[in-house]
């Protein structure tokens, strides 16, 4: 079983997604990447994702807008903050609107790995726990007679 999670970067720097993109694939992780806000909600309609690495600063959408969007629809996919801007309010509005962490630009390699390891193994607990809640909660149904 692979418990490496699947990743989405979310960054409209093209070159360094291209380079995040393919450190991951040395890697063996599964990752893709888009290069706005709007694309990474169109690219979630098709895709099953643990972890979004998004980037707060984005022209049309701003990684907050998008941060609340990705929340209403995959209520469960852990999302890291990214900026390359030291903005502590942008970190604190994002940890409220249930970001699971912020890294700052450039972002150390291993600490990313480290982060992205921790958020899908956050959301792998959360979705067990729901499985084996709706297993108990079948179980206490009463078939009608």
């Amino acid at each position: 079983m692979n418990n490496k999670p699947r990743v989405l970067f979310v960054d409209d720097e093209g070159d360094y997604l291209e380079t995040l993109l393919k450190r991951m694939q040395k890697r063996a992780i599964a990752a893709s990447g888009v290069r706005s806000g709007a694309e990474a909600l169109a690219w979630l309609s098709g895709h099953e994702v643990d972890v979004i690495v998004l980037d707060v600063r984005m022209p049309g959408m701003d990684g907050i807008q998008v941060l609340r969007e990705i929340k209403k629809v995959r209520p469960l996919v852990e999302v890291i903050m990214l900026t390359g801007h030291a903005c502590l309010e942008a970190a604190r509005e994002g940890m409220e609107h249930g970001a699971f962490d912020y890294l700052m630009k450039p972002v150390d390699f291993d600490e990313l790995l480290y982060k992205l390891e921790d958020a899908g193994q956050k959301k792998k607990l959360q979705e067990e726990k729901i499985k084996r809640l709706e297993e108990v909660m079948d179980s206490c149904r009463i078939e009608p007679s």
